[in-house]
């Protein structure tokens, strides 16, 4: 793919004059996708607790789904009989396909990697499977998907030098063969063919991670994601090395940060240069009775909301806002209701892209950086120590170690 291609397909509108900031258009076979954008997470082809057209009308234009799991169930064999993932899933837009290789990493003594691919056990029934770099892409595009990524071998924050240069080269032979078997069944001169992703690596090696940018952005992929942050390193290091790594990312090609969706990081992300994200987290903290707030994330569970009887948020047009109040909320998480988890789903993926909405305009009216600081300034990100408590309960209470992060 030469630069005129990917000219085609990504449009830069404006860029920020003070940082690396920039908003643009996604020409996908399935429609325009505004950046910088958030994916909300459908890993089973099912935004957890929402229907699509509920997805929809937060604003998501794209949603991102997962290989690991569509192939162990309903499998490719269900999905094509559908008519592929679009249909089976009612969501006519634009749709992301992750190859799998994070939700591999995530079970941990159950996997086998290998230079040929990784044998894993299901985490369903523990039967045997293999995904290869080829398999992935066979996968992906019998699904349908409109945006394919490469398998990658993902390694954990704390691993061995020699583990990370491991995990970074041997990525980088996978991505050479998912782009030839990709070649072979794709024509790539067709200009409603699905894009196919390079994936970064490197772990937290500052020199290995520049080698894996330099490799990336010298294949032909429509374009380039930053893979293995967000993995346990602490914020600040995670955004050390993302600051880093952007810039050498090819400008005219979409950069996509995997599984990054706190709204400070996607503010500060999006200030080094990112225009693609996806993340559990407002979904996974909403299900949990944490909600988004222009000054932060509050516990609705919380008996300060008993007797709140105005909305989450008054300044949100979701229609968990417009609808409820808070104090019904309460009620609906204190007495286990499944409302409580669409309605606190609905709301925090409608704050997530009202804030790419601002973030967006920012970047257009040349406001960026003084938006950006009038966020910092109001929002009160979550404690971080006490959110790892809350990750390592939440693992804990699942069988099998790493599993507690692989359902979604």
């Amino acid at each position: 793919m030469t630069n005129e291609d990917a000219a085609e397909h990504f449009t830069i509108l404006a860029r920020d004059s003070h940082t690396r900031a920039r908003t643009g258009v996604l020409h996908t076979r399935r429609g325009d996708v505004r950046t910088p954008a958030f994916m909300p997470v459908g890993t089973q082809a099912a935004v957890k607790s929402v229907t699509p057209d509920e997805v929809r009308s937060t604003g998501s234009e794209i949603i991102l789904a997962n290989t690991y799991h569509l192939m162990l169930r309903p499998g490719l064999e269900i999905i094509q009989a559908a008519g592929g993932l679009h249909t089976f899933m009612a969501w006519p837009h634009p749709i992301l396909t992750d190859s799998g290789g994070f939700q591999v990493y995530s079970l941990a003594g159950l996997r086998e990697i290998t230079e040929r691919g990784v044998r894993f056990r299901s985490h369903i029934d523990g039967s045997l499977h293999e995904l290869t770099p080829e398999s992935a892409i066979a996968l992906q595009l019998g699904f349908g998907s409109d945006i394919i990524m490469p398998l990658d071998d993902v390694v954990g924050y704390g691993s061995e030098l020699t583990r990370q240069r491991e995990a970074a080269e041997r990525t980088h032979r996978w991505l050479l063969r998912a782009l030839e078997y990709f070649r072979t069944m794709v024509d790539t001169a067709e200009p409603s063919r699905p894009w196919v992703f390079g994936i970064t690596q490197g772990g937290f090696d500052l020199d290995l991670r520049r080698r894996s940018c330099d490799f990336v952005a010298g294949l032909p992929v429509d374009g380039c994601a930053i893979g293995g942050l967000s993995v346990g390193e602490p914020k600040p290091v995670m955004l050390a090395f993302l600051e880093e790594v952007a810039p050498l990312l090819p400008e005219d090609k979409p950069r996509y940060l995997m599984g990054v969706g706190s709204p400070e990081d996607l503010w500060l992300a999006v200030a080094a240069g990112v225009d693609l994200f996806d993340c559990v987290h407002p979904t996974r903290v909403a299900r949990h009775g944490g909600l988004y707030t222009p000054e932060g994330r509050v516990d609705i569970t919380s008996s300060r909301f008993r007797s709140h009887f105005a909305p989450v948020d008054e300044t949100c047009d979701c229609l968990t806002c417009t609808q409820f109040t808070a104090a019904y909320l309460h009620h609906l998480f204190r007495a286990r209701e499944l409302l409580a988890y669409r309605l606190a789903t609905i709301h925090n993926l409608r704050f997530i892209q009202r804030e790419m909405e601002r973030i967006r305009q920012s970047i257009a009216e040349g406001r960026f950086v003084i938006e950006l600081e009038e966020f910092r300034a109001r929002y009160r990100p979550a404690d971080q120590e006490a959110a790892q408590v809350q990750r390592r309960r939440r693992a804990g209470s699942k069988s099998g170690e790493g599993v507690g992060d692989i359902d979604e």
